[in-house]
């Protein structure tokens, strides 16, 4: 009797533990999925504005690519809407959620529209290959690792804070030595943030799988597609500042 209740035991718990794998990988399907919607929301908007000169015109000069006031509330809207989702996690559903994020991404997409006037679009399409390629195979390895790597949260954070204050300084400085090291830097913080907060997402499920919270796992996908995209966008642009043929 006591093996039996031993077997049924460990079948239970065998049970479990395929159900949070699978429920896993389609938790991880969907953060993955809804950020590469929000990558061709970006993308779309901003080729759209950035190929059309009358467009961009509305939002920074034509010759010297200099945001006017329309350009710098465009840069900053997207950091604003970050608090702004993050404020309204509680107040709206997960389809709502993703609506911001979507949102979000188009207001990125436009901030980012003057790339396609600046750059050759072959070094774009490189430079996006190349960030993709970097991008998967830093995500894989947060996802795989066995070591745990929470503990560089606070310091990646950290980082990040630091470098927007160095930008926001450099934007009267515009010193080119302190824009080279905010690239690479940078290009360095969000690299291991990729992993960081690929192992952040994984083990947030399964910590809150086993309570069945299925609201809050609607919200923690559109949440952690949020965090890679962020990446993702991040890697892209100091990379495109080093690899990006100027036109």
């Amino acid at each position: 009797m006591a093996d039996f209740n031993t077997l049924r035991a460990g079948t239970t718990v065998g049970t479990r533990a395929a159900r949070i794998d699978e429920g896993l990988r389609a938790h991880m399907n969907k953060v993955y999925g809804t950020m590469s919607v929000g990558m061709l929301v970006t993308a779309g908007v901003a080729w759209a504005v950035g190929s059309s000169p009358a467009l961009l015109s509305i939002f920074r000069d034509p010759v010297t690519l200099q945001p006017n006031i329309l350009g710098w509330i465009a840069m900053f809207a997207p950091l604003i809407f970050v608090f702004v989702i993050g404020g309204a996690i509680n107040r709206v559903s997960a389809a709502g959620l993703q609506g911001l994020f979507y949102l979000f991404s188009a207001l990125m997409g436009l901030s980012l529209a003057w790339i396609f006037a600046a750059f050759t679009g072959l070094s774009i399409a490189q430079t996006f290959l190349v960030t993709a390629i970097a991008f998967a195979g830093l995500s894989l390895w947060g996802y795989t690792t066995k070591r745990d790597i929470s503990g560089w949260g606070s310091f990646l954070i950290m980082g990040v804070i630091g470098l927007i204050v160095a930008s926001l300084i450099n934007i009267f400085i515009g010193s080119p030595a302190i824009h080279f090291a905010v690239s690479v830097i940078g290009l360095l913080i969000f690299a291991g943030l990729t992993a960081y907060d690929t192992q952040r997402i994984k083990s947030e499920y399964v910590a809150h799988a086993a309570h069945g919270d299925v609201e809050w796992l609607g919200k923690s996908a559109i949440l952690g597609a949020l965090s890679l995209y962020i990446n993702f966008i991040n890697i892209f642009t100091f990379l495109l500042s080093f690899l990006g043929n100027r036109e």
